[in-house]
């Protein structure tokens, strides 16, 4: 277990040995997805004109997070990830396809979206758990911040640039095809991903009387008493609710503050997503000058910074500047926190850490999207991203202890 931040080694990860196809699986995932999420809203408002039905379709896809996140931690700390990770594709890429072809014959009612939202949410609860648990048993140690750059680069590419722009033009082939499109990536990824040839991952015995309650307990406990684990999930957590307050305001703040429509929105949101791509290209190169601690650091002072020039400065062209600044600092932090979490667990307790991690910060989303709405009912559509900035602040202030 790593125990300390002042060297971060300069390797990248080969693509031979498994990670190539770890990666391709996730992007192609990935890309899958955000064709499913860009098009399924517009299918909810085509079968109900209830606002609240028409939401719950999003909430479905947190809730699985806050019951089984840290059940889904647990179980992958004690199975095959590789073969629970091509297992549950599988089983997503079967629903999705019978999904399809429900929505090819007019039965895709409001009911039925509700419970695939929630099923396939729940499935990923071990999934992603088991993935990042996967990663370190096909690179070496200090290739793995070098890994995370790759994937999380790969999937910001094909999720945020290249998925939701061909929506529309698949839609016009048939309702069905974004559905369709989506299955065959989870049953492409599970092939990529069961051709790994990784063994059962080597852990220690579990204690004689050992449950999943425990074990979940285990992981709360480790994550509490590792110093930097704990306090870069107190800041991550933060940094959650302040995203959740901007993320879900950000249309009222370009569209009525800034008077700019939904063509200033749409360059807002791709400016987003084009720094968070190039975040991932210079992550590495950041965590080798300043450590990964200063890096996650130096990433939230950033964008509290440009969070207050959102909020003061009412201008698309601030807007627009910070939100890629906000991008690539976010897939920074991200890298740092999801290799620092990968160095620094103990054996057979990756699983169970990063549950908790993914647990909070779903959990600080939809917070935030509350504070957020009211800050904007209450006092502007410009006051979320300050609320936000102040939050990022506190996040900021929470990891001194690490940097001094």
């Amino acid at each position: 277990m790593t125990t300390t931040d002042a060297v971060v080694e300069r390797t990248v990860p080969a693509w031979r040995g498994g990670f190539g196809r770890l990666w391709t699986a996730a992007v192609v995932s990935r890309f899958g997805d955000s064709l499913r999420t860009a098009a399924m809203p517009l299918l909810a408002a085509s079968v109900t004109d209830d606002p609240v039905l028409i939401a719950s379709v999003t909430a479905c896809g947190f809730l699985p997070w806050l019951l089984f996140g840290l059940l889904g931690g647990a179980v992958a700390d004690r199975v095959d990830q590789r073969r629970a990770m091509w297992a549950v594709d599988l089983v997503r890429g079967g629903l999705m396809a019978a999904f399809a072809v429900a929505v090819a014959l007019g039965h895709a009612g409001i009911a039925l979206l509700l419970v695939l939202a929630f099923a396939l949410t729940t499935l990923q609860t071990l999934f992603d758990n088991a993935a990042t648990a996967l990663l370190p048993a096909l690179v070496p140690a200090e290739s793995l911040a070098g890994a995370n750059a790759r994937l999380m680069t790969g999937q910001q590419l094909a999720g945020g640039l290249l998925a939701a722009p061909l929506v529309p033009a698949l839609l016009l082939a048939g309702a069905a095809v974004p559905y369709a499109a989506d299955a065959a990536t989870y049953v492409l990824a599970a092939l990529l991903i069961a051709s790994l040839r990784t063994g059962a991952p080597e852990r220690p015995p579990r204690p004689a009387g050992s449950t999943l309650r425990k074990e979940m307990a285990e992981g709360l406990a480790v994550l509490r008493g590792d110093r930097h684990l704990r306090w870069l999930c107190t800041a991550t957590t933060l940094c959650n609710v302040g995203m959740g307050a901007l993320i879900a305001t950000l249309v009222v703040h370009v569209t009525e503050g800034l008077h700019a429509g939904n063509a200033g929105y749409a360059a807002t949101i791709t400016a987003y997503a084009v720094g968070g791509v190039a975040g991932g290209f210079l992550a590495r190169r950041i965590a080798e000058r300043t450590g990964r601690v200063r890096a996650v650091f130096l990433a939230g002072t950033v964008q509290t910074g440009c969070l207050v020039l959102m909020g003061a400065v009412p201008v698309l062209a601030a807007s627009i500047a910070a939100m890629a600044a906000i991008g690539f600092m976010g897939t920074v932090w991200n890298v740092q926190q999801t290799t620092l979490m990968q160095e620094r667990a103990p054996d057979g307790m990756l699983g169970r850490i990063a549950a908790a991690f993914r647990t909070l910060a779903v959990a600080g989303a939809p917070l935030g999207a509350l504070l957020g709405g009211g800050a904007a009912a209450g006092w502007g559509p410009h006051t979320p991203a300050l609320l936000a900035a102040a939050l990022f602040a506190l996040a900021v202030a929470s990891l001194t202890p690490l940097i001094n």
